[in-house]
């Protein structure tokens, strides 16, 4: 019986956290067996804190396949998405953190979103009172700063790129994971412009949220290297040189 539902979980030194978060997934899984069987794939981008052995203490029903993937070094949430999309067998994949800053009780909505086939992803700054925790000034300023940026190069119209919480069909993430290039923090906007000019539509749905500390976002660093990353993007796009759909993308 094929996977319904895979969900990529990239993780960086989240021992403490990451256990709860899994069983809360299995909870509501089992809950709503119209997603079973499924699977969750964390994938450990080298982790000094021992997540992938935290991982595996997580206590899940046995309709869930519970995979560990492990970088050796830290190389990027991007590089641990793409290994997390690869790996996956789900008919659709969601993409959450460890966090689960956006519960995964609002899958329901981006699967109403996404009928058509195409991709739905969680979003703050549609319906900004869903927002229950809000992030420090700096960082709500560094996001839209970045939002806006991503809108004036012309890559995508979406008011918020960076929540993660998307919902992926299966063939497409699996074909994005194969063509996939930046490693860093941009790898949201690389996603969806592929994805979009591959002939699919992105929904952008209102989501609970909230912030919540320990964030693994360096400010000057990470910024630096997402507005080069965007760059790059851009140069991509209109060169011509953004990847060509797999012939099993559809």
């Amino acid at each position: 019986m094929q996977i319904r539902l895979s969900v990529v979980i990239p993780a960086l030194n989240e021992s403490g956290r990451l256990p709860p978060s899994l069983e809360r997934i299995g909870s509501f899984l089992a809950d709503n067996p119209v997603w079973l069987p499924a699977e969750i794939i964390v994938v450990d981008d080298g982790s000094m804190d021992g997540t992938g052995e935290a991982a595996r203490t997580a206590k899940l029903p046995n309709e869930i396949d519970l995979r560990i993937a492990n970088h050796r070094k830290n190389l990027g949430k991007g590089a641990a998405v793409r290994t997390g999309f690869g790996l996956s067998a789900g008919k659709w994949v969601l993409l959450t953190d460890a966090d689960l800053s956006t519960p995964i009780e609002e899958l329901p909505l981006l699967v109403s979103a996404a009928e058509d086939g195409g991709v739905a992803i969680g979003s703050r700054a549609v319906q900004r009172h869903l927002v229950e925790v809000r992030q420090p000034r700096h960082r709500d300023f560094m996001g839209r700063t970045f939002n806006l940026i991503v809108r004036t190069l012309g890559l995508t119209k979406i008011h918020d790129t960076q929540c993660g919480f998307k919902l992926f069909p299966g063939n497409l993430a699996r074909g994005l994971a194969s063509v996939q290039r930046l490693d860093g923090f941009a790898f949201d906007v690389e996603l969806l412009v592929i994805a979009r000019s591959w002939g699919y539509l992105i929904h952008e749905v209102g989501v609970r949220w909230r912030h919540i500390e320990a964030s693994r976002v360096l400010a000057v660093r990470h910024s630096s290297q997402m507005l080069r990353d965007l760059l790059r993007l851009w140069w991509w796009r209109i060169t011509g040189a953004l990847p060509q759909p797999m012939k099993d993308s559809r």
